[in-house]
């Protein structure tokens, strides 16, 4: 066990102090400035998270209640806990909640209730609202938009008014996008009373799949799944050259497949990893950058992909397991493009890993926590028999605080069984209000068709060249994900942008995907690259440089998804195994030369005309068609030969 306490001495030396990690977390993502409760208001938020918590998962496991009323329980849970945990401003106490704030979280369990208790009633009279109906209605509106205003920013409730307004002044919209403009009973009834507004599908997944998944998260990390996964990261990959940026690597994509914040992934990991790379040598700009992309791609890696598969499932109605299994080549290839990256910049640097002494060994890391292992294999297990994600996520739970238990340094107290119950369910707050604001975006589209216009337009002004949809598409999935959750950016871009993809022929899977890697790849993009930012926080980095560098890193990632909507084959379907083999060695090959072309190594250091023929190969590489694959491959096996034989004094790779 010495080595552990080697890493454990290690990871404590380089490692942030808590409050300064909270303090930059809380700059930057919304969902992290909520107020630290005690004496009866803590004891109440504590009793309610844990309830939220434990309601969730009786009906994952136990028990399951009509669909509408879930979401209703939902939402009143998540925005009584908004309204007590988040302040108004940033100049409110932080510490205590004032009055106006337990009055407007009365009022919500009010008008969000409601739809709970009398949905039966409401169901049989077809939603024909009543008349207090209409006022609960612009109650409901009203405290969705500031509870989602305090957690997840202004951006989203700002574009859900916008959307609501529409409705209303519609008429008024001068050209194509003019309609006849809805009364306000008629958006009232919509919005609220019935299934297409707030209490829609977007809330239906948080209410389900997002929450439990999100609960299970909490407790593999109370149980130590997060130094688990960090100290193997260290021993798998610390000692080699570079180690450090191949240690963020790894444990930033273990963590990041059961987390669904990039800039909480960041946080989580970073805090350890961007001090380990500026230690051995790495730029503080760059150490940022490598985390920030490596947080990143983990919610692009199956098996759980934040929440996006669940979303993009039930969108689609198709299975989840296919959409996961979908995305695996694609996020194999990005995080093989980051890993090689920063590679090739410590040979060429000729930085060293960390000294073995250091490290613990793989061995006796898997010895002591390598149990935490088996709840990430039960789930995928219990995926792979056909059960649904909802139960694969209770089995999940309770696998985890099971194989805790075997062991005395990861067996959970009662207490932590708690405080893994009130951070899971607090850290499904931001979505829970995000997706109840994306569902007035949502319902809009529902009741105006304004998204079969837009599409339309969009078809129109591309002149019908899907190329120039997609980079259209990207740039807006791009700008829409600067002020978006992930989870509200996808779906606002599956309801709005991915019906011009379907327009033009792309395959539904293919334009969803798209979209969701773009509403991600906004985290990485300046100018708001909040990933990039955090990172830069942690490594005391210019905040543009890392975003810059950050995006040169993951180029890659901006190529792949124009390959998978041309060639669906990346995704696994109509597969032709020769040609995927072809297809797959070729995106590896071209990930590696693109690193090399852009750090100007490889094996040796490169000539300018050596970088742009290695560049254009690898974008020739990192393509659909397989004739251009296979001349991209046998361009790159030339370069790389010519490049090794001609190395100069440089150490070989």
């Amino acid at each position: 066990m010495e080595e552990n306490r080697n890493s454990a001495s290690l990871l404590d030396k380089v490692s942030m102090d808590e409050a300064e990690v909270q303090n930059l977390v809380e700059k930057y993502d919304q969902e992290s400035r909520y107020r630290k409760l005690s004496g009866g208001q803590g004891l109440f938020i504590t009793c309610w998270l844990a309830a939220m918590s434990l309601f969730h998962l009786y009906t994952a496991g136990v028990a399951t209640i009509p669909i509408t009323i879930q979401r209703a329980v939902h939402l009143t849970f998540a925005i009584v806990a908004v309204f007590v945990l988040y302040p108004a401003t940033r100049r409110s106490s932080k510490v205590s909640t004032p009055w106006y704030d337990w009055l407007l979280a009365a009022a919500s369990a009010c008008v969000v209730g409601y739809i709970a208790v009398f949905f039966n009633d409401i169901a049989r009279r077809g939603a024909e609202p009543l008349g207090y109906e209409i006022y609960l209605g612009i109650a409901a509106i009203v405290l969705v938009v500031e509870a989602g205003r305090r957690v997840v920013g202004n951006v989203l409730p700002c574009l859900s008014v916008l959307f609501l307004l529409y409705c209303y002044f519609g008429n008024y919209v001068p050209g194509m996008f003019q309609i006849r403009g809805y009364s306000l009973n008629r958006i009232i009834q919509h919005m609220y009373l019935t299934s297409e507004g707030i209490f829609g599908l977007a809330l239906g997944v948080s209410a389900t799949f997002v929450i439990v998944f999100i609960i299970f998260g909490a407790f593999l990390g109370k149980s130590g799944g997060a130094k688990f996964f960090n100290e193997l990261a260290l021993a798998l990959a610390g000692s080699s050259p570079g180690g450090p940026a191949k240690v963020a690597v790894v444990a930033s994509g273990l963590l990041g497949t059961i987390n669904g914040s990039s800039v909480a992934n960041v946080a989580t990991t970073g805090t350890f990893t961007i001090p380990l790379m500026k230690k051995v040598g790495y730029a503080p700009h760059y150490a940022g950058a490598v985390e920030a992309c490596a947080s990143t791609g983990g919610q692009l890696m199956p098996p759980i992909m934040g929440a996006g598969a669940f979303i993009m499932s039930e969108f689609l109605n198709i299975p989840y397991l296919s959409i996961a299994a979908a995305a695996i080549i694609p996020a194999l290839i990005y995080y093989t493009a980051i890993f090689t990256n920063v590679h090739v910049r410590a040979r060429r640097d000729g930085l060293e890993g960390i000294k073995k002494e250091e490290l613990p060994s793989a061995r006796e890391v898997m010895k002591s926590d390598g149990h935490l292992l088996i709840p990430v294999i039960v789930i995928i297990v219990t995926l792979l028999m056909k059960y649904t994600p909802l139960r694969a996520g209770f089995i999940g739970v309770v696998s985890v605080i099971l194989v805790s238990a075997l062991k005395k340094n990861t067996r959970m107290s009662l207490r932590d069984n708690i405080e893994a119950l009130v951070e899971g369910a607090r850290g499904a707050l931001g979505v829970a209000l995000a997706c109840a604001l994306v569902g007035f975006i949502v319902g809009t589209s529902s009741l105006t068709s304004l998204g079969l216009t837009i599409s339309n337009n969009i078809i129109e002004i591309s002149g019908g060249s899907l190329l120039l949809t997609l980079i259209m598409a990207m740039v807006a999935c791009l700008i829409l994900g600067m002020g978006l959750p992930t989870t509200a950016n996808y779906i606002v871009c599956s309801t709005i942008i991915a019906p011009a993809l379907i327009g033009m022929n792309v395959l539904p899977l293919s334009a969803h995907l798209f979209v969701f890697y773009f509403g991600i790849m906004a985290d990485l993009t300046p100018p708001v690259c909040l990933a990039a930012f955090t990172g830069a926080g942690i490594a005391g980095a210019s905040p543009a440089k890392t975003g810059v560098t950050a995006t040169k890193i993951a180029l890659a990632s901006y190529l792949l998804p124009y390959c998978f909507v041309y060639n669906p084959m990346l995704l696994l379907q109509n597969v032709e195994p020769v040609e995927l083999v072809i297809l797959v060695v070729s995106a590896v090959l071209g990930v590696i030369a693109l690193a090399g072309a852009f750090e100007g190594w490889f094996y040796r250091n490169l000539r300018r005309w050596e970088r742009v023929a290695f560049g254009l190969t690898a974008v020739a590489a990192i393509h659909y068609d397989i004739l251009a694959s296979v001349a991209a491959i046998a361009g790159i096996a030339v370069l790389i030969l010519y490049f090794r034989k001609t190395k100069n004094s440089a150490a070989a790779l």
